[in-house]
């Protein structure tokens, strides 16, 4: 497979083949559209579902939302979206075709508080603070990739704002990722395990940077 043909590509040149399917995600019922070269086109994956089942999205400081750079078809953020109607919910992905899926989808879903745009990691949102960044890392594109959206999310998010990440055991990033988000948040809690999946989550507390 070239690397055109990875999820985690920026224009994945697999051929067009779109299906759409219902699904259901913390009580809401979502109509999704996918396509070939996006993460997980059949259904929504089992690392994504523990990690949406498990966040806690209650008792957060003000602020908008950021899925980050899994955005995918738009699950992750569209059911937050849909949880949270009052707060903005930035999804940022690097696919081209991933992106407009979930713009799709939202539109789909009658999901209007989002915005859906082009992230390679923070850059896109440089200046942005959040008071939560969920994400299911694209483990695939590196661990480069993945300890950057892990080590770089504090500078993104308000005091009091979490970090949570999903991550599989066999792959074996649980262990590493803890050590690092403790390492830079000076906490981690294992929210979850599930199969072999991990739910991390980290606070920003006022004292760290």
């Amino acid at each position: 497979m070239t690397e055109q043909q990875y999820y985690y590509s920026t224009n994945p040149t697999a051929e067009h083949n779109l299906i759409s399917w219902p699904y259901e995600l913390r009580g809401h019922n979502f109509t999704f559209t996918t396509d070939n070269g996006v993460f997980s086109k059949h259904l929504v994956d089992y690392g994504s579902r523990v990690m949406i089942d498990t966040v806690d999205l209650t008792n957060l400081p003000a602020g908008p939302i950021l899925d980050l750079g899994g955005a995918g078809y738009g699950p992750v953020g569209i059911t937050v979206a849909s949880e949270l109607p009052d707060r903005q919910i930035d999804m940022v992905d690097v696919n081209e075709r991933a992106l407009g899926l979930a713009k799709q989808n939202a539109a789909a879903n009658h999901v209007t508080n989002v915005r859906i745009f082009s992230s390679d990691v923070y850059a896109g949102v440089k200046d942005q603070q959040y008071a939560a960044i969920i994400t299911n890392p694209p483990v695939r594109a590196g661990k480069k990739v993945v300890d950057q959206m892990l080590s770089e999310a504090i500078d993104h998010l308000v005091v009091g704002g979490k970090l949570t990440v999903v991550l599989q055991k066999k792959q074996g990033a649980p262990p590493s990722a803890k050590k690092l988000m403790e390492q830079v948040f000076g906490n981690c809690l294992i929210l979850k395990r599930s199969k072999g999946y991990y739910i991390l989550e980290s606070t920003k507390k006022e004292w760290r940077k």
